[in-house]
């Protein structure tokens, strides 16, 4: 992808090197074997279960240290190469945060930022433990992106998702659930899904997972009319999406695949909705909620307009 290096965004929030606060309280019966289990949860299926139990007040974190002088955390350098993706990933959030305000005044709406939280290993979000085992995450009580940047090694290695636009796609994704924020689709999902049953809760999260995927498309498409795209950056974007599918994961990790389980969606529907967001560059092609999906209940109690 082309891109330029600049100053660091202004959205940006670098916690890495800063301490997480680990003191960590555990309460209703939940020891370090508890923990563990959390930690699988969150890799497999990509969610922060940690923010769950947080949120019942089992497990907290202590205060984090501030960041020094000039949003650098105290006592923390990163490699030269670390610095690079740090400086990428910088433009490509405010890339993908002007897109979303040109599509939003297009609609005589405002776009509200986001802001991306930089962290090593373990911080605080706004919606409880953030850890880096769970990748990155969306938090819509603080709009606030969260990744440690080790995660991009791990999508290039463990995931087989390399190259540039593979990292962009990932911001891209989280950003598009800020987009839902703003728009009250994901307050509508998480409504229904409490007064459904788990599958329902699911079906509706897949749901929510492949819009994501396909507005990070839209973000995409806006790049290629810019010539921002190289060649093999489609092929990296769709790849990346492909890979962290949940039937990929589920091979990956040894058991049988089960769709009835899925929060995200198989490799073919994140790719696909991702292509279709890059296709056709309109958000209103990105109702997940209004067409049937393969393999995913077509019903829905959301609706997105």
């Amino acid at each position: 992808m082309r891109w330029t290096r600049g100053d660091r965004s202004s959205d940006i929030e670098d916690r890495r090197g800063a301490s997480s606060g680990m003191g960590m309280r555990v309460g209703g019966g939940l020891g370090i074997g508890g923990v563990l289990i959390l930690l699988v949860l969150s890799l497999v299926f990509g969610q922060n279960f940690f923010a769950l139990v947080d949120q019942g007040g089992e497990v907290s974190t202590g205060p984090e240290v501030a960041p020094g002088p000039g949003g650098a955390p105290a006592g923390r350098k990163g490699t030269p190469a670390e610095e690079q993706v740090a400086d990428f990933i910088s433009f490509v959030l405010d890339d993908v945060q002007n897109t979303w305000t040109r599509e939003f005044a297009k609609a005589g709406r405002e776009y509200q930022r986001a802001r991306l939280v930089l962290f090593t290993d373990a911080t605080r979000s706004g919606c409880g433990f953030a850890e880096s085992a769970a990748g990155p995450f969306y938090c819509p009580a603080d709009s606030k992106v969260y990744i440690d940047l080790g995660f991009y090694n791990e999508l290039r290695s463990r995931f087989g998702a390399p190259g540039d636009f593979a990292q962009a796609y990932v911001l891209a994704h989280e950003v598009g659930h800020h987009v839902q924020h703003l728009l009250g689709i994901s307050d509508k999902v998480h409504d229904a899904q409490s007064g459904g049953n788990r599958q329902q809760a699911n079906t509706l999260s897949v749901r929510l997972e492949l819009q994501a995927d396909c507005l990070a498309g839209v973000w995409a498409h806006s790049t290629n009319e810019r010539r921002l795209l190289e060649e093999g950056d489609v092929e990296e974007g769709l790849g990346a999406a492909s890979a962290v599918g949940d039937d990929r994961i589920q091979k990956q990790m040894g058991g049988r695949v089960s769709p009835e389980s899925w929060t995200h969606g198989s490799a073919k529907q994140r790719a696909g909705w991702f292509r279709r967001g890059l296709e056709t560059g309109r958000i209103n092609d990105c109702d997940t909620f209004r067409i049937a999906l393969p393999g995913v209940e077509q019903q829905s109690p959301v609706r997105t307009r």
